[in-house]
């Protein structure tokens, strides 16, 4: 049985994020798609506009050195414009190393993505890493 374009969408942005292959991140979002990051750290917030989602994700490869890794574990679909990923998170930075587990809930119109809601695992472990 074929993947689901949902789960194929968000498989193609998880491996486009591990090369730092910002164009097709571009290619996979609305230009007006948002971002929300938990939490009360530098890295958290909304995130509105493709261009400012990108500056997010080179924020996160500069403060961790190219450390910051997402392993994708699973993506779960409803049919109905709802995807929501599992994955890995690993970075390094200060001399300190973050290990957590979280995901994404992403909204997809046609075949992009126009919304994503960031959840992690202990919002404060996270606030205390990225200061």
């Amino acid at each position: 049985m074929a993947e689901h374009p949902h789960a194929a969408l968000v498989r193609k942005g998880y491996d486009a994020f591990s090369r730092g292959d910002m164009e097709t991140l571009r290619g996979i979002m609305t230009s007006d798609c948002a971002q929300h990051v938990p939490g009360s750290s530098q890295i958290s917030g909304d995130f509105k506009g493709v261009d400012n989602i990108l500056a997010y994700y080179q924020q996160l490869f500069e403060l961790t050195g190219g450390t910051m890794r997402a392993e994708l574990r699973d993506v779960f679909v409803d049919g109905r414009g709802h995807a929501m990923s599992v994955h890995h998170l690993h970075a390094e930075r200060g001399g300190k190393s973050y290990d957590a587990e979280g995901g994404i809930v992403f909204r997809i119109v046609g075949d992009k993505a126009t919304d994503l809601d960031e959840c992690i695992d202990d919002i404060g472990r996270s606030d205390a890493f990225w200061g």
